[in-house]
């Protein structure tokens, strides 16, 4: 039960080191968010952001590490 539980904590531990690293350099991927099929629009006070491609393409490389992690367990 311990072994599991330090697992865990440690798995926790490299998902907060990886988001904190993405939101650290995101800003320096010019096309994230940027990216043909991500909608936006602006009209006057209003502005509406739908990151559809960017999001299918964030979806895909996780789903892609969660099963390299799954595959090498």
């Amino acid at each position: 039960m311990d072994r599991l539980l330090g697992r865990t904590l440690i798995v926790f531990g490299v998902v907060l080191v990886v988001v904190g690293l993405v939101l650290a350099f995101a800003p320096r991927i010019p096309w994230l968010g940027h990216l043909p099929g991500d909608i936006r629009i602006e009209r006057g006070g209003f502005r509406l952001y739908v990151p559809i491609t960017t999001g299918l393409l964030v979806s895909a490389l996780i789903s892609l590490v969660l099963y390299l992690i799954s595959r090498f367990r």
